[in-house]
């Protein structure tokens, strides 16, 4: 085989969230959102996810207290709220077809339970897809990528209450009426798994503010709602709109057993199934059966509406996407083994992989895996959303990114995913490179964490000029794109498998 061949509506893309890129935190009626209220703090290991997304009441008051973009990264983003017509254009030159990105429910809301919209925050998405057909980009708009408005956490905490499913439908409805001409994929939830890891980013739930609950209980309701929210999306599209087409998407890390012992092997099934359980919801229309007795042994008893069941089974998604990032061991019993980092997780390290700056491993057969999995388990187009390689990035004196890792990392996974269309049978609608520019971790804050083509100016304190320059893989990326439906097997290839990081 001389060619890799993708369809011709294949959707070559790259992928960003607005909390991370926009800035403009207080602009134009925007209002407060979770995202304003994450700090990067120097002093925490940035790999103990645990702390750095930890939030409590008094945290939340600082944020209040402090109206300054310094130390609050997210306030400031790459500034693509003032840039989105530059940073566009260059990443059209790259030839993507596709671009991945949220909405700001708190710059359409500015409190989420607003009875009208902001227009001026209709306008400003409204003229990015605009600007995106300009150059024949399609987007695929994601609803919710943690940023939920801070006064539905402060009145209502957040998704934990019921009312907030409607707050969301009516902000879902406002935006996809206002973008229909423009805008026909959606996504409501991003990663919709990773409110159990992470339930402040992901969900806006303060542990503090439930002192007579079981946060555990507190955490799958506030999910069920979520659920329910985003199939409220699908029926209303579906009903409506009848060419748009809605997706599930969770957070796919993947999980081997540490070696070849039946008890290892269960207890990697188990995570996996862990994780399935949140797409068999979206995509099935049900929970699975051994997610509820799971809940039911955890003293855990979700209050279902009197309509929930029906709405969740006529309302599935019409496709699944995922994140990919790298994958992760573990183990019937972990004591001992040595300990590896993923996205937003911890897991048993795996001898036979090499590892980025920030200790997540690097797995190219692990996306292949998760495409057979997931196409062999829902038999529904997937999208990988997805993908890349954070690392620290220095500019040279000819104002250019020389990363050859992040080439390799997009390289290999790349060759693995069009052998998994080739040879594996899996439908694919596309792939998505994570992100566009840098811009600010979701994980852990900082801006020294880079995954964009385009390389921005600025550092963790939030000093810089926030000038543009192109890496490296952003030319990488732009002759791979050139190539069209054939893609050359010797284009994905390298003469070290292994990939290292700088």
């Amino acid at each position: 085989m001389d060619y890799f061949k993708t369809a011709p509506n294949f959707m070559w893309g790259v992928a960003t969230a607005a909390n991370q890129v926009e800035g403009g935190w207080d602009e134009d009626g925007k209002g407060m959102s979770i995202a304003d209220c994450m700090r990067y703090r120097p002093k925490i290991d940035t790999n103990d996810y645990q702390a750095v997304n930890q939030m409590d009441s008094h945290e939340i008051e600082l944020a209040l207290a402090d109206h300054s973009t310094k130390g609050w990264a997210k306030r400031h983003g790459v500034d693509f709220y003032h840039r989105y017509r530059e940073d566009i254009k260059l990443l059209a030159a790259t030839g993507i077809n596709t671009y991945r990105f949220s909405i700001s429910w708190a710059r359409i809301f500015p409190n989420g339970d607003d009875t009208e919209p902001n227009q001026a925050g209709l306008d400003f998405y409204l003229a990015i897809v605009k600007e995106l057909a300009k150059y024949h980009i399609t987007p695929v708009v994601t609803l919710s990528h943690y940023e939920m408005p801070l006064n539905l956490v402060l009145k209502y905490d957040s998704w934990y209450d019921r009312r907030v499913i409607d707050y969301f439908e009516r902000y879902a409805k406002t935006v996809i009426d206002y973008l229909h001409q423009y805008v026909q994929y959606w996504i409501p939830i991003n990663e919709i798994d990773s409110i159990i890891r992470h339930p402040f980013s992901s969900a806006g739930l303060v542990a503090d503010r439930f002192p007579e609950d079981n946060f555990k209980t507190v955490t799958y309701q506030a999910m069920h709602h979520q659920f329910i929210a985003a199939a409220k999306v699908v029926a209303y599209c579906h009903q409506n709109y009848p060419k748009m087409q809605v997706g599930s998407m969770i957070t796919r890390t993947m999980v081997y057993p540490y070696n070849s012992d039946p008890d290892n092997v269960l207890a990697a099934t188990q995570t996996m199934r862990d994780v399935y359980a949140f797409s068999d919801i979206q995509v099935r229309g049900r929970y699975p059966a051994f997610l509820l007795e799971k809940l039911t042994a955890d003293g855990i008893k979700i209050k279902f509406g009197s309509n929930d069941k029906k709405l969740l089974a006529e309302n599935t998604a019409d496709f699944v996407t995922f994140s990919y990032y790298s994958s992760i061991c573990t183990a019937s019993d972990t004591t001992g083994l040595p300990v590896t980092k993923a996205n937003r997780t911890i897991g048993v390290y795996n001898q036979y992989l090499p590892e980025s700056e920030w200790g997540w491993q690097i797995d190219p057969v692990g996306l292949r895996l998760s495409l057979i999995d997931l196409y062999d388990r829902y038999q529904k187009p997937l999208f990988i959303v997805e993908n890349g390689l954070g690392a620290v990035d220095e500019l040279g004196p000819d104002l250019r990114v020389h990363d050859t890792y992040r080439i390799s990392y997009l390289r290999q996974h790349i060759r693995q995913m069009l052998i998994a269309i080739a040879n594996d049978g899996v439908e694919l609608m596309g792939y998505c490179i994570w992100g566009t520019t840098d811009m600010i971790s979701a994980s852990s804050n900082q801006m020294s964490k880079r995954y964009g083509l385009i390389f921005v100016d600025l550092d963790d304190n939030g000093d810089g000029t926030y000038n543009r320059y192109l890496k490296d893989s952003y030319y990488w990326y732009q002759q791979l794109l050139s190539y069209g439906t054939q893609i050359p097997v010797n284009y994905l290839q390298e003469a070290d498998t292994k990939l290292q990081c700088s």
